[in-house]
């Protein structure tokens, strides 16, 4: 799907009819290092993703974002919520609310990043944010990143096998901005999540689970397509690390909406035991899903999965959707219109609505004040 000559190495075309995830191209100063072809020849790359742990990080990005980006929405960063500084929590709060001291030069004037007069917005962005090309792997060049791995500690970077672009069928693989911000989530609510066994609905690359995974006890991500599934295997395993320290696991399943079982047959890859079956309705209560109201039928079919799964659980179980609203200009309304978000918002509702003696479903929405911990543009229409 990516179309690369060697002379025009730094400035790959994508072919009509892919989808473009813009994460992977706008991520700050960061190189995205091709290590492989999967089974369907899309390219694969290997991305590092920071995690912001400390305020000196946090303070020089949200600085250098107030300085050049005039108006826009501004997010708070936040500290690690450790066992030891939790007496700390409160005068954190008060200073993210209040924002960081500003940055001075020598002489203690306040230093302003101007963007210059003639330039575009599109032009000032690219002040602030490098253009992030692809690294192709050549023979003998393995270890391309070893020299930026040592750059951080280990509990400071997710490792991500992701593709750059592919068709609608193959979105999993790519890397969504939704999946930053529910795993912002979970960091900031780590006490909230600890030792539970959750489910992830259409995991894809599996970073929102690897991130769980560092707090829950067991976290199971699923969705469908084995090349999918051995991507999303591949990437906790390159980040079992992060979840060794919290003592969590991960377990990457089958889980297809478009069918109304579990998948069991032992031949398949990534099927469910009876054992792990028994084990998500005995024990689950938490259900997490970033990014995958794109198709109307998937929405429909999603909701079917979830009502189901949630009436085998023995316990009353929160689910957590997160997702961006993405605008388009249609040619059947001759407007702006987010058909797909509008979809999922009419389906939530009927949810809610639905008369059922065994269960009832309330929804509630989440605000987006708190903090941030990975690096991402988190925009408006998340």
């Amino acid at each position: 799907m990516v179309d690369v000559t060697e002379r025009e190495m730094d400035n790959p075309t994508f072919k009509s009819g892919t989808v473009l995830s813009d994460v992977h191209l706008r991520c700050p100063n960061k190189r995205h290092l091709m290590v492989r072809l999967n089974a369907v020849g899309q390219p694969v790359f290997l991305s590092y993703f920071k995690l912001l742990w400390n305020t000196e990080d946090l303070a020089s990005e949200k600085h250098v974002r107030e300085a050049t980006a005039e108006g826009e929405h501004q997010y708070r960063s936040g500290d690690e919520l450790c066992d030891k500084d939790r007496s700390n929590l409160k005068k954190e709060r008060e200073l993210n609310s209040e924002g960081l001291e500003a940055l001075l030069d020598d002489d203690g004037d306040l230093e302003v990043v101007r963007r210059p007069r003639s330039a575009s917005d599109l032009e000032a962005e690219d002040l602030l944010r490098d253009k992030v090309y692809p690294v192709i792997l050549m023979k003998g060049k393995e270890d391309a990143f070893e020299d930026e791995e040592q750059e951080y500690a280990c509990s400071d970077v997710v490792k991500i096998e992701h593709t750059m672009a592919t068709p609608l069928e193959d979105v999993g693989k790519q890397v969504w901005r939704a999946a930053f911000l529910l795993a912002d989530y979970i960091l900031f609510n780590r006490d909230m999540f600890r030792c539970c066994s959750v489910l992830e609905l259409g995991g894809g690359t599996g970073i929102t689970s690897i991130i769980m995974g560092t707090v829950a006890k067991r976290v199971y991500c699923t969705d469908v397509g084995e090349d999918l599934l051995a991507m999303c295997e591949q990437n906790i395993a390159l980040n079992k690390h992060l979840m060794e320290l919290g003592r969590g696991e991960v377990k990457v399943k089958e889980l297809d909406w478009l069918k109304d079982e579990f998948c069991t047959d032992p031949e398949a890859a990534y099927s469910w035991s009876e054992e792990e079956i028994a084990d998500l309705h005995d024990h689950c209560t938490v259900i997490i899903a970033a990014d995958v109201f794109y198709d109307d039928d998937l929405t429909d079919a999603l909701f079917r999965t979830l009502y189901r799964i949630t009436h085998n659980l023995r316990n009353s179980c929160t689910v957590y959707l997160a997702l961006e609203k993405r605008l388009n200009f249609t040619l059947r309304h001759m407007d702006v219109t987010c058909e797909a978000y509008s979809h999922f918002r009419d389906t939530l509702n009927d949810l809610e609505k639905l008369q059922d003696k065994k269960m009832k479903y309330t929804v509630e929405p989440i605000k987006l004040d708190f903090c941030q911990f990975l690096v991402y543009e988190r925009i408006e229409q998340l």
